[in-house]
Parts: structure tokens; C-alpha cells; sequence
């Protein structure tokens, strides 16, 4: 969609040539301030104030070198980062992202994305996003564990539980979020909720480890709803096969839905019988295994390498759930040729500008990451709230208000599409609700 707004088209220049080289980060801006173009039409106070100007550039970024010993006594050099990017509505929030692709634009993309999802979920959170450019993969516990001590003994002076409280992300489970937060206590002498995604027997929350692929559902479920759709006898396709991917499998199939896909960063698998659910999370949780081990038991099912081809397979709802752009223009042409009717984001920006703008002029019902995969995070406020209250709720409590936090967030996208004269476009909808509560707060509070 092309600006019209002056103001707009500058300050879009302005971000592209202070953030060259970092093409996903200039990629969330852009699909923002598009959208945004009729708010700051009716709010130029916004403008005034200098909203949009600070959003765009975070508070504070940290970069640090990360020493760790390898099993054979050699000193290994990763890179970590921090980006602290607002803290207008409530302290930083935001996972640790532990990948080989991980530089300072992915980060800075991921905590641009995570103000507006945080805004959404109408808990008090900002956003920030950090992470590093170690790989877990087939390392030791050992050596997981003495790069985990190793960044959390820099990150533990940027990071507390009204300042900055991280949480996992691709890369980072149970396993890494509890060597860092054991080496946080043991450096600062506390035991707070600094990190979300903790264990249950150390302050974690019931459900947090459903909750994303969880609330995915919930949020389409929603969505389908209001289109006079549902997930019932529908067959979907889910990339990835992490938690978001197959907690997202375990929820859509209880909807009534049959899963017939999903992949990993080697190729895919499909199963027309559906997905055998407790043989994938045997294969990913137990035994760390590749999914292409699944059709050894699975005979109906096959084995392709390689992940674009699996938006080629033929399915009523898409759930890209695997990583950033992994649906460009082509994949969703494909998926619009094939009769899919729906897309739902759990990965953080699964879909390229082309693959979104073939769902808008095609009629898909799209729900974006910044909204579908709230759940995550949502669940991690309310483990805060639990970590403040020292109290434990039970997986039905934390399950219910996950639920209700979804049906907010797609209420609040609905109505603010509605509100400014793009209906049905709940991308849209989602930037608008989430930037106006932000930009609100930020003008509240002066210019910092």
C-alpha cells in the first residue's frame, strides 16, 4: 500500500537509512506505519508530540560478547543482545531468541512487534526482545549451560521484575530459561520473576508452555466465528514443530480440525490421516529427534525435504508457525490455488509484504502474528502476576484467561478496522489498537 502522508513517507526514509542492513526490521516498520496512515490523518496531536518518532527507534540497544567453554576446554565467542525498545505501558517484555541467524535487526524486529502485541494483550507490558547467535543444537547440557551462565551474568545488570523480564523463544526452553535464571539468582542474591517460561517447581505458570499455539487457536476460533466460519472438519496445515506448532496441533484438533502437516528446518511431513500428535511430541520433546523420523512409523505418511513445499499441500487454514517470512508471494499464491480460505500467524512475521498482500486482494481471512500469537506472552504476564502474588493458578484459571485475552485481542483488531474504514482487515486492526494505547501513554508521559 502506497503513503500519501508527508510526514509518514519521511519518517519511513528516515528509518531506512539509520537501520540499513537490518531488512526485517524496516519490513515491521513499514507494514505498521502503512496502516497507520488514517490515525495520524485524524491525530495529528500524535504527530506533534513526536509519537511516532521515538517509537521507531528503541530505548536502549545491548550488545555484548558471550565467552563459554566447549566440552573439549576451548573458549567459544557468541554474540548477545538486548533490545529494550519501549516501556511506555509497563516494564520490557520479551523473549531470548538462541539461533545462528540472530543479529541486532532480527532483535530489533522482534521487540518493534513485541510493543504492539504486549499493547494488545491489555496487560501492563512493554516490549523488548533479546537473544544470540549460539546455536543449541547438538551441544551438551554442559556447554548449554555455561553459555547460559555466561549471558546471564552480562545481562543480569540490564534486566529485573519491574524493569526488564525476559522469556524463551526459539532456541530457548525450560532447559536454558532455567540455567539463566539459576545464575541470576546466584549473581544478584533474589528470587523474583525476572523470567517467564520458568519451571513449575520454581515459580512457573501452568499452560505457559501451551499457551502460544493455544491462544493461536483461540484468536482463529474467533476470527472464524465472526465470518460465520469454524475450525470444525477443516484440514490444516501447520509449519514448525516446536511448542507453537504442536500445541497449536493438539488445540485445532480439539476444535474439530485435522492437522495434516508440519516440518521442521529440514523438510516436512504429511500425514492425510492426520497427525499422530503423541508420536511428534515423543520425536521433539523426548528424544530431540528430526521429524523426518515420524514416517518410520507412519506408513501412509511422507517425508519431503526442504520447508517452502509444504504450502503446496492442499488445506482450508494455514498456521505458519515455524519463523519470520517463511510464506513469500509464491507460497501464498499457491495456498489461494488450492483453496485456502484462512491464515493465522504463530511465528513472528511468517508472511513477506507480497504473501499479505496476496491475502488481502484474494479475501483470506488473515489474522497477524502481533495478535494470533499474543498467547504466549499473555500467559507470561499472568505468570508475573502469579510471581508477584506468590500464588499458583491452576492450568483451568490460567487456560480461561488466556482464552478471554484472545477473544479481547480480536474484538479490540475488529473494532479498530471498523473504526477507521478497513473492516475485515485485521492486520490493520491489530496496528491501530495496539499503537493507539501506547501512543496514549507515551504522550502522557512527556517527551522521554
Amino acid at each position: 500500500m502506497a503513503l500519501k502522508n508527508k510526514y509518514l513517507i519521511d519518517l519511513l526514509e528516515t528509518v531506512k537509512k539509520r537501520n540499513q542492513g537490518e531488512p526485517e526490521f524496516i519490513q515491521a516498520v513499514t507494514e505498521v506505519i502503512e496502516t497507520l496512515e488514517p490515525v495520524i490523518e485524524k491525530r495529528p496531536d500524535l504527530v506533534e508530540a513526536g509519537v511516532l518518532d521515538r517509537l521507531v527507534e528503541p530505548e536502549r540497544q545491548i550488545v555484548f560478547r558471550v565467552p563459554w567453554v566447549d566440552d573439549n576446554g576451548k573458549v567459544q565467542v557468541n554474540r548477545g543482545f538486548r533490545v529494550q525498545f519501549n516501556s511506555a505501558i509497563g516494564p520490557y517484555k520479551g523473549g531470548i531468541r538462541l539461533h545462528p541467524s540472530v543479529y541486532i535487526g532480527i532483535i530489533k524486529f522482534l521487540g518493534f512487534e513485541q510493543v504492539f502485541k504486549n499493547s494488545l494483550t491489555t496487560l501492563p507490558m512493554g516490549g523488548g526482545k533479546g537473544g544470540s547467535d549460539f546455536d543449541p543444537k547438538g551441544k551438551s547440557d554442559g556447554e548449554v549451560m555455561r553459555f547460559c551462565q555466561s549471558f546471564m551474568t552480562e545481562l543480569c545488570k540490564h534486566i529485573g521484575a519491574d524493569t526488564d523480564v525476559p522469556a524463551g523463544d526459539i532456541g530457548t526452553g525450560a532447559r536454558e530459561i532455567g540455567y539463566m535464571f539459576g545464575q541470576y539468582k546466584r549473581l544478584r542474591n533474589e528470587f523474583t520473576g525476572v523470567l517467564t517460561g520458568k519451571g513449575l517447581t520454581y515459580g512457573g505458570s501452568l499452560a505457559r508452555t501451551e499457551a502460544t499455539g493455544y491462544g493461536l487457536c483461540y484468536f482463529t476460533d474467533e476470527m472464524l466465528k465472526a465470518n460465520g466460519k469454524s475450525f470444525e472438519g477443516k484440514t490444516v496445515v501447520i509449519s514448525g514443530s516446536g511448542n507453537v506448532a504442536i500445541y497449536a496441533t493438539e488445540k485445532a484438533t480439539a476444535l474439530g480440525a485435522k492437522v495434516v502437516a508440519l516440518s521442521d528446518s529440514n523438510g516436512y511431513i504429511y500425514d492425510p490421516d492426520g497427525i499422530d500428535l503423541a508420536c511428534v511430541k515423543q520425536l521433539k520433546e523426548v528424544e530431540r529427534k528430526r521429524i523426518k523420523e515420524y514416517v518410520a512409523t507412519h506408513p501412509n505418511a511422507t517425508y519431503t525435504e526442504g520447508c517452502k513445499g509444504i504450502w503446496t499441500i492442499k488445506c482450508d487454514i494455514a498456521l505458519p508457525c515455524a519463523t519470520q517470512n517463511e510464506i513469500d508471494g509464491e507460497s501464498a499464491a499457491i495456498l489461494v490455488k488450492n483453496g485456502c480460505w484462512c491464515v493465522s500467524e504463530g511465528a513472528n512475521m511468517p508472511s513477506t509484504p507480497e504473501a499479505i498482500n496476496t491475502y488481502l486482494a484474494n479475501g483470506i481471512l488473515y489474522g497477524p502474528a502481533k495478535a494470533a500469537n499474543a498467547g504466549g506472552v499473555a500467559t507470561s504476564g499472568l505468570e508475573m502476576s502469579q510471581n508477584s502474588e506468590r500464588l499458583s493458578w491452576t492450568f483451568e484459571e490460567v487456560d480461561a484467561k488466556l482464552h478471554g485475552i484472545m477473544v479481547s485481542i480480536f474484538k479490540a483488531c475488529e473494532s479498530a478496522a471498523k473504526e477507521y474504514g478497513m473492516e475485515g482487515n485485521y492486520m490493520a486492526g491489530a496496528n491501530i489498537a495496539g499503537f493507539l494505547k501506547v501512543a496514549e501513554a507515551m504522550k502522557a508521559q512527556g517527551c522521554v
